[in-house]
């Protein structure tokens, strides 16, 4: 009896020292997107203007298509095709790497630099730093010291984008003697935002003119002037579409693509903020939209946000370029000061010069990227601002979700029609460019 209870001790203490065996660690699209929904949560609690917000999409996204395009022969590599980009270094294929665990971590790492509430992004980081090392500890360490170094390489060259330097040049002065140019709206009369954007280094454009628009209509306030006809549109449009009292279906349109990170908001003596997405955020959004549709996998999501993101962001360099430019006032100074002085927008003045218009040129730029992807009849649902208590908006595709995201800024009081026109027009010419001189896909 003694031996086989011996025996069986003995069994037990082997199966016990008998080591775990790890599984490989298993990355999903689910994993990128949960983490970019997290930044952008920072992104909005942070409070970023657009074009910062643009770049924090755009350098992430990039270090992690760079690890997939080392290893999935039907993506090409960025190095010599957007700006001064050089190659990652080299995966060590006989190493253990999981590359899209690495390109993960390079992701997750370069976004939590870029944002202010670091410790925010530390509790999904960590969360998932121990579940990967409990599964596969020496997958997950090879697999993190690759994703560190591809994201430090990143980060090198990012800094070489003159971002740092924007940072410390002067504020953008306002010229009040001439009636002409941009005046800070109310209720908050911030400062003009980022006015040394053109600045920024592009990624895919060869300067920040490149797709310089046509001038805005001259100003004039003589009433039979293009430029008065299209201030007393936008006038008689905000009047129109509020005046029975009930929210018209231009009233939703104009709020469901508001995208203001910061809305001052005044009670009495009291004034605070409320904040919401960013246009860059929202077509990020539907990036994600499309993706989960179409069951994407990690390599395919990866290159949707990449290309997205390179869309939105020189849109911005390019749009705040000619903001900056033309520097023209809003359509609120003008009602108010000629037409009439009760008058408020439906949505809030934002704070930087009219022409052109940011949502326009982001939208046909991201639109005209997406329909690159997935086609030009792509039909979906937008759900991304159902947090902020609005409803879904269905589109038959991308483009027809552009022009209405720039339409919406007229029925929102806060841009003249060539704003609009002439900013989507500006966009998709971005957008086209990235196709044809970027060459990210195999087909």
């Amino acid at each position: 009896m003694k031996r086989y209870i011996i025996i069986l001790v003995t069994g037990i203490l082997l199966s016990n020292c008998t080591p775990k065996k790890e599984e490989p660690i298993k990355i999903t699209p689910e994993e990128l997107h949960n983490s970019i929904d997290k930044v952008i949560d920072i992104m909005i609690h942070d409070i970023f203007s657009p074009p910062v917000a643009s770049r924090i999409f755009a350098y992430p996204n990039i270090a992690a298509y760079e690890i997939v395009a080392q290893v999935n022969p039907k993506y090409n590599s960025l190095a010599g095709q957007i700006t001064d980009l050089e190659p990652i270094p080299e995966m060590d294929t006989i190493s253990g790497i999981n590359p899209r665990l690495s390109a993960l971590i390079a992701h997750m790492n370069i976004s939590r630099q870029l944002i202010f509430s670091e410790d925010k992004f530390d509790v999904l980081q960590d969360s998932l730093f121990t579940q990967w090392k409990a599964t596969n500890e020496s997958e997950f360490e090879t697999s993190k010291a690759y994703g560190l170094k591809v994201a430090d390489h990143i980060k090198e060259w990012m800094g070489k984008d003159n971002y740092s330097q924007t940072r410390t040049m002067p504020k953008f002065t306002v010229n009040t003697d001439d009636q002409t140019r941009w005046q800070p709206t109310p209720p908050a009369y911030m400062d003009g935002i980022e006015p040394h954007w053109s600045k920024i280094r592009p990624f895919i454009i060869d300067s920040a003119s490149q797709f310089k628009p046509i001038p805005p209509p001259a100003f004039s306030l003589e009433k039979d002037s293009d430029f008065y006809k299209e201030l007393i549109e936008v006038y008689n449009i905000s009047n129109e579409i509020t005046k029975n009292g009930d929210e018209s279906e231009e009233v939703a349109i104009a709020k469901f693509w508001d995208c203001n990170p910061y809305v001052s908001v005044t009670r009495g003596h009291l004034m605070f903020a409320t904040k919401k997405i960013t246009p860059g955020a929202h077509w990020i959004g539907i990036t994600k939209i499309a993706s989960k549709k179409v069951n994407s996998d990690f390599d395919d999501t990866v290159y949707a946000y990449t290309k997205t993101s390179l869309a939105i962001a020189d849109a911005f360099i390019s749009c705040w370029d000619e903001k900056y430019r033309s520097n023209l006032i809003r359509p609120e100074t003008l009602i108010n000061q000629h037409i009439d002085e009760n008058w408020k927008p439906i949505l809030q003045t934002p704070p930087f010069p009219e022409y052109t218009s940011g949502h326009s040129v982001v939208s046909g730029a991201a639109a005209t990227a997406l329909t690159s992807i997935y086609g030009d009849n792509f039909s979906f649902e937008d759900d991304t601002e159902t947090p902020y208590g609005l409803p879904i908006r269905k589109f038959n595709s991308f483009n027809e979700a552009a022009d209405e995201a720039a339409l919406s800024r007229m029925y929102g009081g806060i841009h003249y029609r060539a704003a609009i026109e002439v900013g989507v027009g500006q966009g998709r010419k971005i957008g086209a460019l990235l196709e044809s001189k970027i060459k990210m896909k195999n087909n």
